[in-house]
Parts: structure tokens; sequence; C-alpha cells
């Protein structure tokens, strides 16, 4: 398989830490909230977290603070399409195919829920035949891209897909919850808005542009342990989604990394000093810090994560799509790349990449 285009999306509006802090001390949670969640939301957005600014779809940041059902149902419905076609339609000019090439499309989110799936709205809005298929993956987390992928990997392995569509789009926006919990904050104050797509072909470009690289999938592996689910997850409260997000994180994260790439290096008879790019979904500063001790690695060698989470904080699935599209344009040297991301489940996954 081979990634022939990736596109990327995020609403145009952007908020920094400091507007998002003033945001807050107007809003009616500064008086709602105790004093200790007050102060853990303040050091989060008022010292260095790993992230700077984010993309939200809002017009305004008091609209944050407007949590109920309908009105986060409504964003997510508004916005989960458009972001997700966009980021698609990119990556179609990035492969320089045309709608009509695609013979199916598969759409990860976890951030919302729409019947019929997200997926015949990108068919829609794109114009794809009526006879690409339409596949709708939910409840994976941040770890979906790579899923997402796969799934497309088995498609084009049947030979029945040329050209598949992998998508994934969060409206974390459209998932906001507050209380006193310090998990629940955390992630109201990091995670954006965003949506990444990749094209999968079962062949490499044809005619390859100055600017493409021939990216080939070549492995990739899976660690998936139910035992640790209640460590990262989405919970439903008064009919809104809240995330579930415990300290084991950063400690669960690195170990679940360090084991996937093992196995697969292993299986390549490759040493980690080998891979001349790490795209790595972030989480966020503390986690990306753990990830880089257990892999032993430079800050240098994670740059593009860590470059990725302080322009637009942690995009949960749709991250990953974004880190890869910055390290081609940073035109980062050939060889073999390493994409992982985890997430709910607890999950990790992770794929070698030989890019040339």
């Amino acid at each position: 398989m081979y990634l022939t285009g990736i596109g990327t999306a995020a609403p145009p509006t952007r908020y920094t830490r400091a507007e998002c802090w003033e945001a807050f001390r107007r809003s009616l949670w500064y008086e709602r909230l105790d004093e200790r969640a007050v102060l853990l939301v303040r050091a989060i957005l008022q010292r260095d977290n790993g992230m700077e600014a984010r993309r939200l779809a809002l017009d305004s940041l008091d609209e944050v603070f407007q949590i109920d059902p309908d009105t986060l149902q409504r964003r997510f419905e508004l916005t989960a399409p458009a972001l997700a076609s966009e980021a698609a339609q990119q990556a179609l000019q990035a492969a320089r195919l045309a709608a009509q090439d695609i013979d199916a499309v598969i759409v990860s989110t976890c951030t919302g829920y729409v019947c019929p799936g997200l997926s015949g709205h990108v068919c829609e809005r794109l114009g794809l035949r009526a006879s690409a298929g339409g596949y709708d993956l939910v409840g994976q987390g941040c770890a979906a891209a790579l899923p997402n992928m796969r799934m497309g990997q088995a498609l084009l392995a049947s030979e029945q897909c040329q050209h598949v569509l992998s998508v994934c789009v969060e409206v974390s926006s459209a998932a906001m919850y507050l209380d006193n919990d310090p998990g629940v904050l955390i992630s109201a104050c990091l995670f954006g808005d965003g949506a990444g797509a990749a094209v999968l072909s079962s062949r490499p470009p044809s005619q390859p542009s100055a600017q493409q690289r021939c990216i080939r999938w070549r492995d990739s592996e899976t660690l998936l342990d139910p035992r640790t689910r209640e460590a990262l997850r989405f919970e439903r409260r008064q009919g809104m989604l809240r995330n579930i997000l415990t300290r084991e994180v950063p400690a669960l994260a690195a170990d679940y990394v360090g084991r996937v790439l093992e196995t697969v290096l292993g299986r390549a008879r490759l040493a980690a000093g080998e891979i001349g790019a790490w795209l790595v979904h972030a989480g966020g500063r503390d986690v990306l810090q753990a990830i880089e001790q257990r892999l032993r690695l430079r800050s240098a060698d994670l740059r593009y994560s860590a470059a990725t989470l302080r322009e637009y904080g942690n995009l949960s699935s749709a991250f990953v799509y974004f880190v890869l599209q910055a390290a081609l344009a940073d035109a980062a040297p050939g060889g073999w790349w390493w994409l992982t991301a985890f997430g709910a489940g607890f999950s990790c996954h992770g794929a070698l990449l030989e890019v040339t």
C-alpha cells in the first residue's frame, strides 16, 4: 500500500492559551468550579504546557462555555462534514487524482455522531461515484488513524479498490465538558478541532510531481489491552461526552509505543537508529516526553509532533496526518519513517513506512 496524498484542515480561527484563559475568567464557569479547579486551569493555560494555540469551530471563545447537548450536537453536525471534506479534497489534490478515481472512503471520529454517517457527507461534497464504498468507524479515540488505514489496506488487498480515502475528523469543541475533575479540565484546555486525510493506493504514483514523495506502508502492528480501558475513554453524562483522562496515560502510552515499535523493528531486522523520521501522536507534552525517554530519542527527533502540538493542540485522531504533512513539508530525509498513535482502549498502533 502507498500513501499517495496527504491533506489536513482546521477551522480558520486561532485561539491562544492566553485568550482561552481570559475567556474562562469571563465565563460563569470561573465561579462554578471550585478553587482548586480554577488554579489548575490557570496553571495549564498560563504556563508552557507544550501548546501555544489551537483552532476551534467557534466565532467567539464565549461560545465554548455554552455546554448543552443540543448546542454540541449542532456544532458537530455543521463542522465535521466540512472539515472532513476539506482535508479529503486536499489529499486528492496532493495525489493528483479526481473524485471519480476513489473507490471507497473510510471516516473515523470519536467526538460526535451522525446517522447516516460522515462518509456519506464526504462522498456528497467531493462528488464521489454512487458506487464508492462508505465506511464509518467510531470509538477508537486518538488512535483511530492507523486502524482506519489498515482497513483501507484490506480493501486494497481485496483488489476491489485501487484508491481509498482515509479520513479522521474530530470536533473537540463539540465534546466539551467542564467539572472539577483534573482530567476533564486538562482535556478542555488542550484539545482542538481538525481533520486529516490520506489517499491510500495499491500502486505508487505513475507520474509523481516534483514535490510528491513515494510513501510505502511496509509493516504495522497493534497492541490492545482492555484491562487498561478505564485509563482513557469517553463516558456519557447528562447526554454529553465526558473525557476520562488519568495520570497513568503518559506511562502507558510510552510503554505501548515502545513495545509496538520493537515488534515491527524485530520483524524488519532494523534498529531504532535507522528510523529517519518519527511521526508520533503527541497526546500532550508529558506524553511526548515519556515517549522520548522510553525510546531514548532526542527532543529534535519528535520535532514534528511537538510543533503540531504547539500550534494546533491535541487533535485526537487527526493529529498524525498533520505530523506526516509537516515532515513532508520539511523534506525530511527518505528511508524508514515510523508512524504511531495511541488512545482509548487502551490501544496503540504503529506502522513502518519506506519513503523515497
